[in-house]
């Protein structure tokens, strides 16, 4: 899942594609890179963020979304709210991928009806304040109990099984312990059986451990990747397609030879 970031403030790209020909230009290029899918974001949701208005987000990303109308694979929207999932599921998109597992009113009742995939993310607290000394019992039982709820939420209101897939949140109200708990016992939640998306390019969690600032994130992103895709993740949401693409792409050799 490559990511397009159509936001001036998100914490690894911001401002890069805030312009609708520069998106257009990234999306296409992780598309001949081999991105499996696209994840647009019109609002950002890094720790300390502000949250923009609706008519803001369906700004930023709309245009997008009509120029990849005629693209080879899926288009994801990363919002929480209900308005701009009706609004770019009648524009295109294939799936919406919900930083707040669809507990906004009126939400799950916006995608419900829709053929489209979904994706329930675990965080905790608002993206101003997450970050402020999140604490857990057991961090994996915790985020799995709220995915496994949000998972029956979504099925009651009429959202087949087949269409959901999970996201515990790396970063999202997490220390780096935190993180690392739930990298290390990821595939834990494949007992949910839904398909487990795991994001952790370029995170802050991942300069913790290197000291290297955002944009020196690369090998240890793909490190991180990698990682997620030995404990069970099936989607992998990254910002750097071609060079992540070649690292499973010997992990899979070693795995089939």
């Amino acid at each position: 899942m490559g990511v397009v970031n159509v936001t001036p403030d998100s914490f690894s790209d911001g401002g890069q594609y805030l312009d609708p020909g520069a998106a257009l230009a990234h999306a296409r290029t992780l598309i001949a890179e081999g991105a499996d899918l696209i994840d647009i974001g019109g609002e950002s949701t890094r720790p300390g963020a502000a949250p923009v208005s609706e008519d803001e987000e369906l700004a930023r990303i709309l245009p997008l979304l009509e120029a990849l109308r005629d693209a080879p694979i899926p288009i994801s929207v990363d919002t929480r709210r209900a308005r701009v999932m009706r609004e770019a599921l009648r524009a295109g998109a294939s799936m919406i991928n919900d930083v707040e597992a669809l507990e906004s009113p009126g939400a799950v009742q916006a995608v419900a009806p829709a053929d489209c995939g979904i994706c329930l993310m675990h965080k905790k607290g608002e993206p101003a304040t997450m970050q402020r000394d999140p604490t857990y019992a057991d961090v994996v039982a915790e985020v799995k109990a709220y995915l496994a709820a949000r998972i029956a939420a979504a099925e009651s209101a009429g959202v087949s099984r087949n269409r959901i897939a999970i996201d515990p949140g790396f970063g999202f109200g997490k220390n780096r312990s935190h993180n690392l708990a739930l990298l290390g016992r990821l595939a834990e939640f494949g007992s949910l059986g839904v398909p487990v998306i795991a994001g952790l390019s370029r995170k802050s969690m991942l300069g913790g451990i290197t000291g290297k600032p955002v944009g020196e994130r690369l090998s240890a992103s793909v490190a991180a990747a990698l990682l997620a895709a030995q404990h069970g993740a099936n989607i992998l949401r990254v910002h750097d397609v071609a060079e992540t693409r070649d690292a499973l792409a010997v992990w899979q050799a070693l795995r089939e030879r």
